[in-house]
């Protein structure tokens, strides 16, 4: 049976076109190969927003051609739009595929009759992004994006929730509506154009237990029926936005071409947090631009503060062969922009702490995405770097001392660090046996302790986390402990 392998860098939009191409090898009997087996095609990728993305880029389409000589490498993707020629001569590299709309005339190529419309799994994970729309006309002078993806291509909506019905049938709980420019879906469709309000209103509106999480939005794009819309099905909304700000100075959003001014930027905020109940922000911040002194970096500090965010990107400026931006002057020396970047990841923990405090005693719900592989007990202080997926550990219940903290990863905008131990007889259903806890591990950059008892069978599925007890915090600790009340038998 024929094998490949894909590699994909970048954004939630890769991360999807990687699975349509999966989909599509698949139907014409590939299987993805293991490790150490022969690869007869390796597709890669790529990314080409910074210049980092792109040697990532092409260190992986070396090391693919040196460890399978025999592969033909197919090269997709942003960096391949950019500078076609530079991967072109790329060893093992046979074909570039330069414009994703081309994606199903390959499949064909290489005899697929049919292509897939869209994708029926997303792989191991429990969560699923859905491409809505393609393509930027904005053109902020620092991005590349609107050069290499100009084109505005909307899905037809009956196109999504069909896709979107796939994959909750296949029992994904969670869909992530994603694109190049998602508030700009609808307006290259023919009239009446639905607006991404009226697609996320046809999504809420499918039958099944999921919930939508939408990807980065402009904040000048949030409209007022949008949050209603949001508001009024906050059970099955994650309520987290993304809105790039990528700077505080007026004078300095001027100069990127971006379309608002901080006051603007401001009162969305405002709006969103009178709508939605606790609302995780966050956010872009680009540092280093041309022109960027320490007055407009310190703007930058205080409008980050005065919004909150629970979490802050953060990128230095890398200029980008083809933009305006690349040619400006006055460009802050590296140095500056190092130190710049790091006072920025200070205030972008303590923000993210003061957010996840805020939530403490509250009701939330998870997504629980994969199983915590933890035996060792000196382990359980500590986040651990190599998940291995869908596995199922069960600890015994002497590994959790009073303070010991063992780490959870939940999907979920409101989960948080927490200590505590299972000695207490409140924390466990009555006539339950504490003498082993089940844990699990996921991908979530957020954790919390819930000592699961029984089946796995909740993997995959929307719980509710509702905390039992507060204990003192310890140093960085946050004090929480989180019971699970599912759709299913399971209890903590």
């Amino acid at each position: 049976m024929p094998t490949f392998l894909i590699y994909t860098l970048g954004c939630k939009v890769n991360q999807y076109e990687s699975q349509y191409v999966r989909e599509g090898l698949e139907r014409l009997g590939f299987q993805e190969a293991r490790a150490g087996e022969k690869v007869d095609i390796g597709v890669v990728n790529t990314c080409t927003v910074t210049a980092e993305s792109d040697l990532k880029s092409r260190k992986i389409i070396r090391h693919l051609a040196r460890q399978h000589p025999e592969a033909k490498l197919v090269v997709m993707g942003c960096y391949a739009s950019r500078a076609p020629q530079d991967l072109a001569n790329l060893p093992g590299v046979v074909q570039l595929i330069r414009d994703k709309a081309e994606l199903p005339e390959w499949l064909r190529q290489l005899g697929l009759a049919d292509p897939p419309q869209g994708i029926s799994s997303f792989g191991p994970r429990h969560r699923a992004f859905v491409k809505v729309q393609d393509g930027c006309q904005q053109r902020c002078r620092y991005c590349i994006v609107p050069l290499v993806r100009p084109m505005l291509r909307s899905r037809f909506p009956q196109e999504v929730l069909e896709e979107i019905q796939r994959l909750v049938w296949a029992g994904y709980r969670e869909i992530v509506l994603t694109g190049i420019h998602l508030g700009h879906y609808g307006l290259d469709l023919p009239a009446p154009r639905p607006s991404l309000t009226d697609l996320v209103k046809e999504i809420l509106e499918l039958p099944g237990s999921f919930r939508v999480r939408l990807s980065s939005l402009e904040a000048m794009e949030i409209r007022p029926e949008l949050l209603r819309l949001l508001s009024a099905q906050a059970d099955r909304f994650c309520p987290h936005l993304h809105l790039p700000l990528q700077s505080g100075s007026n004078s300095i959003l001027d100069r990127m071409g971006r379309p608002y001014r901080l006051e603007d930027f401001l009162k969305i905020c405002d709006q969103i947090r009178f709508w939605l109940d606790s609302p995780a922000l966050t956010t872009d911040i680009l540092i280093g631009f041309p022109g960027e002194t320490e007055e407009d970096f310190q703007a930058t500090c205080r409008a980050v503060e005065q919004v909150g965010f629970s979490k802050i990107h953060i990128f230095p400026f890398s200029p980008r062969p083809g933009t305006p931006a690349a040619q400006m002057p006055d460009r802050p020396p590296v140095g500056v922009v190092r130190c710049r970047c790091e006072q920025m990841r200070h205030i972008a923990q303590r923000l993210r702490r003061q957010y996840m405090e805020s939530l403490l005693g509250r009701t939330v719900q998870v997504l629980v995405e994969e199983v915590l592989d933890t035996t060792d007990k000196e382990d359980l202080s500590l986040p651990l770097s190599t998940p291995l997926k869908g596995e199922y550990s069960t600890i015994p219940c002497g590994h959790f001392t009073s303070g010991s903290l063992c780490k959870i990863r939940l999907n979920s905008h409101t989960t948080q660090n927490s200590s505590g131990s299972c000695s207490g007889k409140s924390y466990w259903p009555q006539n339950a046996a504490p003498n082993n806890v089940s844990v699990l591990r996921g991908t979530s950059e957020r954790y919390v302790p819930v000592y699961f008892l029984g089946s796995p069978s909740w993997i995959g599925q929307l719980l509710v986390l509702q905390p039992q007890g507060v204990f003192e915090p310890e140093q960085d600790r946050f004090a929480l402990w989180a019971g699970a009340i599912a759709e299913n038998p399971c209890r903590v």
